[in-house]
């Protein structure tokens, strides 16, 4: 038998530390000087993208990869800057809320589920919505320190 470290795997439940930063280094999500967290692979508890830079890694390592626009949260897409009218508005989120251009706002999806949008615009009949991810478009720090793996 070896001594080899365990190492991660697709369903490898995982204690670790990890730090989300966006490229000006801004913290966006830490666990640093909290307690660590603790998940399953596998479970949508962290993104994909974020998932496949621990597979491999062995327990202790700590490590930071950048990630690129595109393989974190995709680049900015012009298309999803759409404009809604006060009236589907008012049907799909809270209505006659007073939403102020900055907020994320909650929209019901047609067929169920949810989708969230930035408020750029508020109009008297019409708002204007960025449906872009708030982190599409920008590179990542991902830094990761494995306490132990399952």
């Amino acid at each position: 038998m070896s001594n080899a470290s365990p190492v991660v795997t697709e369903s490898a439940y995982l204690t670790l530390h990890y730090r989300l930063a966006g490229a000006d280094g801004t913290d966006i999500v830490t666990t640093f000087g909290t307690n660590p967290a603790t998940l399953m692979l596998g479970q949508n508890q962290l993104a994909p993208f974020l998932e496949e830079r621990l597979l491999g890694m062995a327990e202790g390592e700590h490590k930071t990869f950048i990630l690129s626009a595109q393989e974190a949260f995709g680049e900015r897409n012009p298309e999803l800057v759409q404009w809604v009218s006060k009236q589907t508005l008012d049907d799909n989120s809270v209505p006659d809320a007073d939403y102020k251009a900055g907020d994320l706002v909650d929209f019901a999806a047609p067929g169920g589920g949810r989708f969230a949008g930035m408020l750029r615009e508020m109009r008297e009949d019409a708002a204007l919505f960025d449906f872009n991810h708030p982190l599409a478009g920008q590179h990542l720090h991902f830094e990761v320190k494995l306490i132990s793996v399952l």
